[in-house]
């Protein structure tokens, strides 16, 4: 593994702030991220953020194929000579937003679900949370890198600060797992926070699935866009905009108190609040 800082400056490029570029520098960690994956030989992966390779070579020795996904054009040439003297033919590079690829077209083309990996820019971790819980069904597992509070909030309990959005879609359709800490001194350059490696491991972690997930994550977002007014207020929001007195007769034919707040609602109160109001013709 070629240092970032000397790829960087023989190639007379910066890392991007704006792309949230901090490279991992550190070949020990890159391989104990791909040996803790559960990487198996028969896997495609598609790498988020290949940057220059530190994640890419290690998991290519391992992987049937690997589709590195790289936004920033200027780091295809070096991303492809590192590839190229490390002797490694199965990786197929993709210049592209990975918020804008579909990874079902992957899979179908692959025949197989995909292992998501990488070491993703913290101004889209949500997103790219986002679209992997919605293309699901194309995945096997994910192994990302996360800065650690956002981490965090992924994994939060029914109650904490941290517990919103993310946390729900993660507990309603996957099993989340630290795998690794990466220190911030491993990264460059070096960004402010340590980062979290997890694994998600897809699958449904609730016994009552939503009718219409899209409506369900409808809810949620209504919910915590105003996380500090009751449930009742929060639904009579700009995301649904209800009547009050509907919303409270919803909350009330779903079993929940109008006064609660979102963070205090486990996963199946929200399940089952979906679902109470797509029956009542609720959209």
């Amino acid at each position: 593994m070629t240092s970032p800082s000397l790829i960087m400056k023989a190639w007379n490029l910066r890392p991007k702030k704006g792309m949230g570029q901090n490279f991992l520098a550190d070949r020990n960690s890159a391989q104990k991220i791909v040996t803790r994956s559960g990487l198996e030989t028969e896997d495609v992966v598609l790498e988020i953020g290949a940057g220059l390779g530190a994640l890419t070579l290690p998991m290519a020795r391992i992987a049937k194929k690997i589709y590195a996904v790289e936004k920033d054009r200027t780091l295809i040439p070096p991303l492809t000579q590192e590839i190229e003297a490390a002797g490694l033919t199965n990786i197929v590079i993709r210049n592209q937003n990975i918020l804008s690829l579909d990874m079902a077209i992957v899979a179908q083309l692959e025949k197989q679900p995909l292992v998501v990996m990488g070491n993703i820019p913290y101004n889209i971790s949500s997103q790219i949370f986002v679209q992997l819980a919605q293309s699901r069904c194309h995945l096997k597992s994910a192994t990302l890198m996360f800065q650690k509070e956002l981490a965090q909030r992924i994994m939060a309990a029914p109650g904490t600060k941290a517990y919103g959005r993310l946390a729900l879609m993660a507990g309603y359709c996957a099993h989340v797992r630290i795998i690794a800490e990466i220190p911030a001194a491993r990264f460059y350059p070096k960004p402010k926070v340590d980062s979290l490696v997890l694994n998600i491991a897809f699958g449904q972690q609730t016994d009552t699935l939503a009718v219409d997930e899209p409506f369900l994550y409808k809810i949620v977002k209504a919910a915590f866009s105003m996380r500090r007014k009751t449930l009742k207020n929060a639904l009579s929001g700009p995301v649904l905009q209800l009547d009050p007195n509907t919303a409270q007769n919803q909350l009330l034919a779903a079993a929940i108190d109008p006064g609660r707040r979102a963070e205090t609602l486990s996963v199946e109160d929200f399940v089952r609040l979906s679902n109470q109001m797509y029956a009542a013709g609720i959209r």
